[in-house]
């Protein structure tokens, strides 16, 4: 393999894993037999392999936030489409995309910018949001520190003579995750909806 190809997969997989994988040494071998320099320190631990990464290919610290924010957005933007379940899904997958998905995204930005772009990578959002009549879709939390910083929440309203509605909001440690923080709402209809992910 060209080392422009092994330099380009070691940052993939580097940027896809958020530098939590370090490739196996095996992959450095064949550079070293080909006369090539690219070997790693070999007393190095992980972090500093993803840092050495970063620094070959010449990525601002701002550039790989912005990376990890748009990795962010598509995982909130999969829990949610996930959370509401195909027979939600199909019925208001467009007024989610044109109204609470965006409302979302500048939420989290706000709530990531207030971290700094040299902790952004240390935050991620959980994997699994709450079936059923739960209201929970996500939470964002640093994962050095295993705390929650927001929680994403889908919640159904039954407003006599309107039907149902859907309120999407999110909590914030700051204030004890007490107040809500309103994204936007989306009409269901007058018959009650299925539960969450079905």
């Amino acid at each position: 393999m060209q080392l422009w190809m092994r330099k380009i997969f070691v940052f993939l997989i580097t940027f896809v894993t958020l530098g939590m994988y370090v490739p196996p040494n095996y992959i450095y071998t064949d550079a070293a037999e080909s006369n090539e320099v690219f070997s790693p320190k070999e007393d190095s631990d992980a972090s500093e392999h993803a840092d050495v990464v970063i620094d070959e290919e010449k990525i601002e610290q701002n550039d790989v936030s912005n990376s990890f924010i748009s990795v962010i957005k598509e995982q909130v933007k999969e829990q949610s489409i996930s959370k509401l379940g195909p027979r939600i899904a199909g019925q208001v997958d467009e007024d989610f995309m044109s109204s609470i998905l965006p409302n979302m995204e500048e939420a989290i930005e706000a709530i990531l910018a207030e971290v700094g772009n040299e902790n952004i990578p240390y935050y991620a959002i959980t994997e699994q949001p709450t079936p059923g009549y739960g209201e929970k879709i996500f939470d964002i939390y640093d994962f050095r520190t295993k705390k929650d910083v927001a929680r994403f929440h889908i919640r159904r309203d039954n407003r006599p003579g309107e039907g149902y509605w859907f309120n999407f909001h999110y909590h914030l440690s700051k204030d004890g995750f007490e107040k809500h923080h309103s994204i936007g709402e989306i009409y269901w209809d007058k018959n009650t909806p299925p539960k969450w992910m079905s």
